[in-house]
């Protein structure tokens, strides 16, 4: 490994742990109001914040964290569902259907222009948020390998 790709893995490295941070924050603050039919002003911008969190913290991990990993470990590029497959077997995350699923709700969430849409994809990205907060966690132990 290079000084350069070591730099770069320790950058993506604290950016991912930051978004995730302030992931976990949005999470605990919806978790207090859960899902219901009517929320708050003040409630459906915590949602709109939690929903952009969890999309931002889902890019890191599968679009930038994994494609590092994977040129680290000298894996070949594929596709998406390629560099989630071997995330699960390096451990990175439990299941890659579940990650398939977040990529999903990652781009309802950024391609979705209708008003309500938080509320409806807010109960779904509570549901899979313990799943990415928890690759945050495996990520950070697999690489020490390549940052100690």
């Amino acid at each position: 490994m290079t000084k350069d790709e070591l730099l770069l893995l320790k950058e993506e490295l604290t950016k991912m742990n930051r978004a995730g941070d302030m992931l976990n924050r949005s999470f605990q603050k919806c978790e207090v109001f859960g899902v219901k039919k009517a929320y708050s002003n003040e409630e459906l911008d915590q949602i709109e914040a939690f929903t952009s969190r969890f999309a931002r913290v889902s890019d890191l991990l599968i679009q930038r964290i994994f494609r590092l990993v994977d040129e680290l470990d000298l894996d070949s590029e594929g596709t998406v569902r390629d560099r989630i497959n071997r995330a699960e077997k390096k451990g990175l995350i439990e299941q890659s259907d579940t990650f398939v699923e977040i990529r999903k709700l990652r781009n309802a969430i950024a391609h979705e222009y209708q008003p309500d849409a938080p509320e409806k994809i807010f109960a779904d990205v509570r549901v899979c948020t313990p799943s990415l907060l928890d690759s945050i966690k495996r990520t950070n132990q697999y690489v020490v390998k390549y940052t100690h």
